[in-house]
């Protein structure tokens, strides 16, 4: 029972991340987090979504499914079709004309028919089929018939053929159990002639291998491009070469989430408007005034622009601007001076050390030599340090950070731990990771019901 009770509780708090990361990736909230998720289409093009709505259900869908695959591949099947389901859910919130551009929706549709066959559950038989029909819908829309639009995209090579194997797979499964001999075996003959195109030549392979590439990417460029060795190693490289602009682009994004924070977030929540605080600065406002500016007035660049240009106003601004600094001095101040009077130290001697702008280093090197006697300083003074510590941020002048009490530090930590975990699932992914399939398991299942369907060819011989 308590198992059954943590399990539930670990999904519900999975959905309530889930919903609380894509809701704060899509309405401008302060950007807390080291990732950005940003939707591809088969051709590697950023795919722009409608309204915010949409954004946040294509989001949490996203990153649902991208846990749900982790949890398949370390072979958690039930997990990962609960998972599954709570991804459907959330794309089923998205106008549905968005999701015509996307393939995920059908390729999420059979990892949950492929959790079916893993689990060997009959029961989902009828439920089964139904997916499998829609999943072939959404992937002729998406892809074209006979794959011509995504091999257009990826430049003629074949990344799809993987998926519509597992397709094939287990529609000629399902028609099996439902006693469609001939549909089964047409789907299943099918299937094993594009898991017979996926089998890469050791050749090939140790080819590939020979200039330098690793033995399961130089395999996944192979059958990702048909087995073709010049386009295999041309598509290992433009990898890299994306991989390296990925690395340039998230850096960039967190030098921009990192400044983006120094300048606090607007009454509303959200994050000061960088473009429109470069706009201002290339006017000629100074940076942190400017950034005031926008906080206090919600991103609205006008109003902004008319509060620097008052000179009432802007005074205001700048007052506001040095308050906030000697309220975040002083607070790091006195969280020093507690934590160092917890230490045993004598609390007229800490302030003493703290208001003179040591460093940590300084202070207690100082404290526990006692060599250097600090002048007596009222214990219960208030005044500021003389200068700021070292390790803050001198040109910070957020103040709205919340403080978080010790009831609350738990819950929080868990959040964050399973953010950092769809963070991952979802940073890992790229717009080829659908099709990027080990088909081993695929082949074994091929065999075994073609042999099936041979045996029940047998015994209506026999029986006619």
């Amino acid at each position: 029972m308590n198992s059954w009770l943590r399990k539930n509780a670990l999904v519900d708090l999975l959905e309530s991340t889930a919903t609380a990361l894509s809701k704060r990736h899509v309405d401008g909230s302060l950007p807390i987090d080291d990732f950005n998720i940003e939707l591809e289409n088969q051709g590697g093009q950023k795919v722009q979504l409608g309204t915010e709505t949409d954004q946040q259900a294509v989001m949490m869908g996203l990153m649902l499914h991208e846990n749900a695959k982790n949890l398949i591949r370390r072979q958690l099947y039930k997990d990962a079709l609960e998972v599954l389901t709570m991804g459907e859910e959330a794309f089923s919130l998205c106008d549905p004309k968005v999701l015509e551009f996307i393939d995920n929706v059908p390729i999420l549709q059979i990892d949950m028919v492929w959790c079916y066959f893993l689990l060997q559950d009959i029961s989902w038989l009828s439920v089964a089929g139904m997916r499998l029909e829609k999943a072939r819908e959404g992937l002729e829309r998406c892809h074209g018939k006979d794959f011509s639009r995504v091999r257009l995209l990826q430049a003629g090579c074949q990344p799809e053929l993987a998926l519509h194997m597992r397709l094939e797979l287990l529609e000629g499964v399902v028609a099996y159990h439902n006693g469609q001999f001939d549909k089964s075996t047409k789907a299943l003959t099918s299937a094993q002639a594009k898991f017979s195109q996926l089998q890469v030549p050791d050749e090939a392979l140790s080819h590939v291998m020979s200039m330098g590439f690793k033995e399961r990417d130089a395999r996944r460029a192979l059958r990702l491009n048909n087995q073709d060795i010049g386009s295999a190693v041309e598509f290992l490289f433009e990898e890299k070469a994306k991989r390296a602009q990925k690395r340039e682009d998230d850096i960039r994004l967190r030098m921009e989430m990192m400044e983006q924070k120094q300048y606090g977030v607007t009454p509303l929540k959200k994050a000061v408007n960088l473009e429109k605080l470069k706009e201002l600065v290339a006017i000629g406002f100074e940076k942190n005034l400017a950034a005031e500016a926008l906080r206090m007035n919600e991103n609205d660049f006008q109003k902004a622009l008319d509060d620097l240009t008052n000179p009432e106003t802007n005074s205001a601004i700048q007052l506001d601007i040095e308050s906030r600094k000697r309220k975040r001095k002083q607070r790091t101040a006195d969280a020093r001076i507690e934590e160092l009077v917890s230490m045993g130290f004598d609390r007229s001697r800490v302030v003493a050390a703290v208001q003179a702008g040591e460093t940590v280093e300084q202070t207690m090197s100082r404290l526990m030599s006692e060599s250097e006697p600090f002048p007596t300083v009222d214990a219960n003074s208030n005044g500021n340090p003389a200068s700021e510590p070292n390790n803050v941020n001198s040109d910070s002048v957020s103040d709205n950070d919340p403080v978080e009490g010790p009831s609350t530090a738990g819950e929080e930590e868990r959040d964050v731990e399973m953010e950092d975990e769809l963070a991952r699932d979802i940073g890992n992914a790229d717009a080829l990771s659908d099709y990027d399939i080990e088909v081993t398991k695929e082949g074994e299942a091929i065999h075994e019901y073609l042999t099936l369907l041979a045996s029940t060819d047998i015994k209506k011989a026999l029986s006619s």
